[in-house]
């Protein structure tokens, strides 16, 4: 079921997002040669709690393997979901960080991919595109368009350039839940799928990959990589449909 948000809800939904982008904000800030992905995680914990809020993704799952850290720092030929620790960020790498906050109940979701330092130029063409295509499927994002114009629109900007869209993992709704229906494929058919509406918080996230759109899971349960080994970027907002259009809730 779709949660239909209220002005009242979307305005605490809002305050999340933003915390959730000041946090990717000031990581970014601190993305360099040498640094450890788990000192990134802890500047981000540190950060959030001192705003008063919890990390979304610390303690997400079920069972024995929850997630244990307050975002995903996926590198290279790391799709999503990769767990910090003692992997130091060198010259060449691409880094996707992805962040959830939790604040009063309400959630903001929001990623990018940088690099570290020098990249080549198809490598700066991938994490261009993504973005290109994250705000492809924004603009679609608006009442009386169907989920598959979202969709679709990420999908023709990613194949343009001769990337491809990851399709196992998608975008989602967000804001009461840190994962909420629907789920946004990031390829489809336009004119197809559920009607968008006023009060709909939907998190766009295309995950892009340099070679084929193939992933596995990696035995630790959580990180996705690319079956080829090739690079992948990923980028995300949060957004509201709103009665004039949308709003990007992750952007300060």
């Amino acid at each position: 079921m779709v949660i239909l948000k209220s002005l009242e809800e979307i305005n605490y939904i809002r305050k999340s997002c933003k915390l959730a982008a000041s946090t990717l904000n000031k990581l970014l800030e601190n993305i360099k040669e040498g640094i450890t992905t788990l000192e990134l995680d802890r500047i981000a914990e540190d950060y959030i709690v001192k705003h008063g809020a919890k990390p979304a993704f610390k303690g997400y799952g079920t069972g024995k393997n929850k997630f244990q850290h307050s975002i995903c720092v996926s590198i290279n030929e790391e799709v999503v979901h990769g767990i910090p620790g003692k992997r130091r960020l060198r010259e060449g790498d691409i880094v996707s960080i992805d962040i959830g906050t939790n604040l009063k109940g309400y959630y903001g979701d929001t990623a990018a991919t940088v690099p570290v330092g020098k990249i080549d130029s198809r490598e700066q063409k991938l994490l261009e595109v993504t973005k290109k295509s994250l705000f492809a499927g924004i603009e679609k994002a608006i009442i009386g368009n169907r989920l598959g114009d979202i969709s679709f629109a990420i999908q023709k900007t990613v194949e343009n350039f001769n990337f491809s869209v990851v399709r196992e993992y998608v975008g989602h709704g967000v804001g009461c839940y840190l994962h909420e229906e629907p789920q946004i494929p990031n390829y489809g058919v336009p004119h197809t799928g559920l009607m968008l509406e006023e009060g709909m918080v939907l998190a766009l996230e295309p995950m892009v990959n340099m070679g084929d759109y193939k992933t596995r899971l990696c035995n630790n349960g959580w990180t996705v990589v690319t079956e080829d080994g090739r690079r992948s970027a990923h980028f995300e907002h949060s957004i509201a449909i709103t009665a004039d259009g949308n709003e990007i809730l992750t952007i300060l």
